[in-house]
């Protein structure tokens, strides 16, 4: 695969690639719940459409199309694979923060998402891609060919953070949309209103799916270390407010403190695997912490 990719981060899944049993067992353990007999045979569906090659099985072939078009087509399937999951990455103009010379929180979900996709490809599970902000606006169907990583890279790169978000009303449009039970893992600052978020994150359990929020930040949202007359901009909604940090230092860390554990305990609530990341960890440190303590867990 070329490195053109602006997150095909070759050393990234080169510190990863060893983890391939690990997680194995994480995925072992997330749908054990969703089959009697999640790995017993599996089921085909349709693929796509491609133009008869001679030595093709006739029995592939698509009279319909040819009534219509006088043209021979073989209609392709793929084998259905034991967990389909959809990796759910938040868009919107908060997500492009970041301090210091770190990565952007949109930059760490994107290599994130992207070593999590080389994962479950990489194990012959089929994974998706979905974009969104205050809407979805973007959704690769999951399948699990070496080719398919391809597409979420390049999918992946043309994505910029845009936009307000409305956590709450994109998830319950997803939880509607996706039929099968699967595996979703969120990317996201989880910067909206708790209350209606959780429920959003809760629909999908209602539809029976197992749920992994990783929940990026940035350190300085979380430990406030300015000590300034700072101008702050609401990178959603555009509005400035000059602030003295110091004198607001430990109300804002209280505050932020508790809405982490608001969160955090709510997700616990609904049986929702709840991960916080620093984007100041690097990406395989956070991935196999989370996925070692996963498989531990099962």
């Amino acid at each position: 695969m070329a490195a053109q990719y602006e997150y095909l981060d070759a050393q990234l899944f080169a510190k990863i690639a060893n983890l391939k049993l690990v997680a194995r067992l994480v995925v072992e353990g997330l749908i054990a719940g969703l089959h009697k007999s999640p790995y017993r045979g599996f089921s085909v569906e349709f693929s796509e459409y491609r133009k008869y090659c001679a030595g093709d099985d006739l029995k592939s072939l698509d009279w319909k199309v040819f009534a219509k078009s006088d043209r021979y087509y073989i209609k392709t399937f793929e084998e259905e694979t034991n967990l389909k999951c959809h990796l759910v990455l938040d868009t919107s103009n908060s997500m492009g923060f970041g301090a210091d010379g770190r990565l952007t929180k949109f930059q760490y979900a994107c290599y994130s998402a992207a070593a999590m996709a080389y994962l479950m490809i990489r194990q012959q599970d089929a994974v998706g891609l979905v974009g969104f902000d205050r809407t979805i606006h973007t959704y690769l169907v999951p399948k699990s060919s070496p080719l398919h990583l391809r597409d979420i890279l390049t999918t992946l790169e043309r994505m910029k953070p845009s936009s307000e978000t409305n956590i709450s009303s994109t998830f319950h449009q997803l939880a509607e949309r996706i039929k099968r039970r699967g595996l979703i893992i969120v990317f996201s600052d989880l910067l909206d209103d708790p209350e209606a978020m959780i429920t959003g994150l809760a629909h999908f359990r209602h539809k029976k799916h197992e749920v992994v929020v990783f929940h990026i930040l940035d350190d300085s949202e979380i430990d406030f270390p300015y000590d300034d007359l700072l101008d702050f901009e609401d990178m959603e909604t555009g509005r400035r407010l000059q602030v003295h940090a110091r004198l607001l230092r430990d109300q804002v860390r209280h505050k932020v403190g508790a809405f982490l554990r608001d969160v955090q305990g709510r997700c616990a609530e609904h049986a929702i695997d709840y991960v916080r990341l620093r984007t100041s960890v690097p990406i395989h440190l956070a991935l196999i912490s989370y996925l070692s303590k996963r498989s531990r867990l099962g």
